[in-house]
């Protein structure tokens, strides 16, 4: 009986790698771990457990989940915007501007700008180019022309304008082409181009507005205004322009002659009030002057009523004052004509005759003489005034 040397260890009798096969163990285990779908095996040879790659993709959902429910748990609103806040369908206008919150996944937000905007009706706006589909009109007197619009418009209700119509940038500028070419269907073609374009305006604002208040989409008309208007062929518009010179024209001459009527009226009316306050003014002394006379006359009424003797005498002195002075006495001869006895006034013949007395003897005595002739003659009128006062003494008394 044979017997190993090695005795029954790993060179002993026997499977040096203890009882059994150890490469057939390896292979069932290899085996096992493909059908359990584990290929991975630790330091010890026994095989690992692969690990299921969903459960870090679910993971990983979630965190991403949970950061976009944080993100999109607020939003912030400024002044220039609305915001139209809809829950499960049912929209809300915010307008309130700052920090507000909503819930993720069931509130969604869109904002809508407050801001005036601008729409270019018969011209693109970039280019400048005429769009004759929506530019070429004709007008009351059956001409064309040529009419370019911009139209300013913003949102006034963001609910409406996001929800009561598909496209409501294009309802309203279909509305304004429709209103326009109505319009200026109603004006002469000189018109549309020179003076008429305030009215046209104004007029189309007016019914632009009220029609987008009964369509009730959102919008409304903040200006229209006609950006230009000229006839579709180079010899119309030489003449049409020769027109509006011709009538700027006539306009300045207006205006020139109302500003010089301004300018005179006033002066006449000056003149004019200045004569009649001369007028006013003789009247009132011409009515004062014989207001005067008046009051004389009947003062000395009532003096010769008293007195008539005395007061006719009084009267013939006083004229006589007035006429002697500047009467001058001539005798005519046989010789010719000469010019005798100045009847100068008493107090200037003795200022005369004292200057020659005191100036010359001999011409002194003649001028005294003169004086005396004088005097011996005033005192005959004083004496002829004495008798008249006794003679009208004598006839008013009784």
């Amino acid at each position: 009986m044979n017997q190993n040397p090695f005795g029954s260890g790993p060179f002993g009798g026997g499977s040096p790698f203890g009882d059994g096969n150890p490469f057939e163990d390896l292979l069932k285990k290899k085996k096992e771990a493909k059908e359990s779908g584990t290929e991975k095996f630790d330091s010890s040879g026994n095989p690992k457990k692969r690990r299921n790659p969903l459960k870090g993709i679910g993971a990983g959902l979630v965190v991403v989940l949970l950061f976009f429910a944080s993100t999109n748990c607020y939003y912030m609103l400024d002044e220039e915007n609305y915001a139209v806040v809809t829950t499960l369908g049912s929209p809300q206008a915010e307008s309130q501007a700052g920090l507000h919150f909503k819930i993720p996944f069931i509130q969604s937000v869109r904002l809508v700008s407050k801001g005036i905007k601008g729409m270019p009706i018969g011209y693109t706006q970039d280019t400048k180019e005429a769009i004759e589909e929506e530019s070429v009109m004709i007008t009351k007197d059956f001409n064309f022309v040529n009419t370019d619009f911009y139209l300013e418009y913003m949102v006034d209700d963001p609910v409406k304008y996001l929800y009561a119509s598909d496209d409501p940038e294009s309802t309203l500028k279909m509305l304004a082409q429709s209103y326009i070419r109505d319009t200026v269907g109603t004006y002469n073609v000189d018109d549309v181009i020179t003076t008429g374009k305030a009215a046209i305006q104004s007029m189309i604002k007016e019914k632009l507005t009220n029609r987008m208040i009964a369509e009730d989409i959102g919008l409304s008309v903040v200006n229209i205004t006609i950006q230009d208007a000229f006839p579709p062929t180079d010899e119309v518009m030489s003449a049409f322009k020769n027109v509006e010179n011709a009538k700027q024209g006539k306009e300045t001459a207006i205006n020139n002659a109302n500003k010089d009527r301004n300018e005179k009226i006033p002066q006449a009316e000056a003149e004019c009030d200045r004569i009649t306050k001369d007028a006013e003014a003789e009247k009132e002394a011409r009515i004062n002057e014989a207001q005067g006379q008046v009051s004389r006359f009947e003062q000395m009424y009532a003096e010769y009523s008293k007195y008539p003797l005395i007061t006719k005498q009084r009267m013939f002195y006083e004229t006589m004052e007035d006429v002697l002075p500047k009467m001058k006495v001539y005798i005519v001869d046989e010789t010719g004509t000469q010019k005798m006895l100045p009847l100068d006034s008493f107090t200037s013949s003795m200022q005369q005759s004292q200057g020659a007395a005191s100036g010359q003897t001999g011409s002194g005595t003649a001028g005294a003489g003169s004086t005396d002739g004088q005097n011996s003659t005033a005192g005959q009128n004083s004496a002829a005034v004495q008798s008249g006062t006794q003679a009208a003494g004598e006839e008013v008394t009784p």
